[in-house]
């Protein structure tokens, strides 16, 4: 499962110099507008120590870690959903992820200008909010009158629902709401809901990047953020972009560590963010094991196992028979597989078990 996540903002927010140090890929990090004009990608190893703890115990061949696409996107200006600056690039990009990571610049630094002449967090929020409803709102109206009249007259069932979709979208958007504030109970609502794929319907992390003297702490700066954004059920995050480039040169894990409490941090802001993505997305992790490699899977939380058994392989998923589940704790607490099935902790579970983050899965299948 490819998980793709956008990184955001305006100009000289730090959206490069975050992605330079979460990724391989190396944007170019300059003191201008537009230094990003390609979308970058970079792949990022989600952080999960079961899998070392693990292979401790199995000794495979290789471990093997999910993943997550991190894509780099053009910064954005006042103007962009009528086409200003980069504006019909930045929003073509941002339109294929899964969820948005929006850096909003948390610190004073008069060698880095600021697009807008000051630094000003909610303000910069705003006008990316703005651009972004303004985007979704032409989409939206143009969809209304395709549908319209065939919902009113035409006695069209699936146009009336598509319309009553759009018609609570327009409005909440013309309040200058995003539209991931309108909930739909049916699960039709819900599914042309999706197919939309309106901008703000993505669910957002307000990454706050701040100085260094501000990593464990925050400032004033994110404590705007947080108000401004209470009541969006968003992710917050306090990350010294600069210092976790700093610390992304370092060459052994000691090294890294070592800064890490210098300043404060338990975890540097990479792991920290991936995880938040995680939670965002409502996503978990289950788990393969053998000789030939310990390996980790996303899934979304609630999926049931012939769904899991998917991820691996469509096959799985159609002829699955059953699960074999062992919880990570018992498997570290036994040492082996033999020994969990000795203990009797090994369950068997059919078509209907809701797998947990953690779970150690075998499938047996038939196709």
């Amino acid at each position: 499962m490819a998980l793709q996540c956008g990184i955001v903002g305006l100009p000289n927010v730090g959206k490069s110099t975050l992605f330079n140090c979460l990724s391989n890929a190396k944007a170019q990090a300059a003191n201008f507008p537009f230094c990003t004009i390609e979308p970058n990608v970079g792949v990022i190893t989600v952080p999960d120590e079961r899998l070392n703890k693990l292979a401790e115990l199995v000794h495979p061949g290789r471990i093997v870690p999910t993943t997550v696409e991190i894509v780099d996107i053009a910064g954005l200006v006042k103007g962009a959903s009528k086409g200003e600056g980069l504006g019909n690039k930045f929003l073509a990009n941002i339109r294929e992820t899964d969820a948005i990571i929006h850096v909003l610049r948390c610190f004073d630094d008069e060698n880095v200008t600021h697009v807008d002449g000051t630094v000003n967090p909610v303000r910069d929020k705003e006008i990316i909010d703005t651009e972004l409803q303004l985007k979704d709102l032409e989409t939206i109206e143009s969809r209304i009158q395709r549908v319209q009249k065939q919902a009113q007259t035409g006695g069209d069932k699936a146009a009336k629902q598509t319309y009553d979709v759009l018609v609570r979208y327009k409005e909440a958007l013309e309040q200058g709401k995003s539209a991931r504030t309108v909930q739909f109970e049916s699960k039709d609502e819900q599914k042309i809901a999706h197919d939309l794929f309106l901008l703000t319907a993505k669910p957002v992390m307000y990454v706050c990047n701040v100085d260094e003297a501000s990593a464990a702490t925050g400032n004033k700066y994110v404590e705007q953020v947080r108000e401004a954004v209470k009541d969006e059920n968003a992710e917050i995050l306090v990350v010294a972009a600069k210092t976790e480039a700093d610390i992304a040169e370092l060459e052994t894990y000691e090294d890294r560590q070592m800064f890490l409490q210098e300043v404060g941090l338990e975890e540097s802001g990479v792991n920290r963010l991936i995880k938040s993505a995680y939670k965002l997305l409502n996503l978990e992790t289950f788990i393969t094991a053998g000789e030939m490699e310990v390996k980790a899977w996303t899934y979304h939380k609630g999926w049931k196992a012939p769904q899991c058994a998917g991820v691996i392989h469509t096959d799985f998923e159609k002829g699955f028979i059953r699960a074999e589940v062992i919880k990570y704790e018992d498997y570290i607490q036994y040492g082996s597989e033999a020994a969990v099935r000795e203990a009797g902790k090994l369950n068997v579970e059919g078509k209907d078990y809701v797998v947990q983050d953690g779970d150690i899965m075998h499938f047996r299948f038939n196709v």
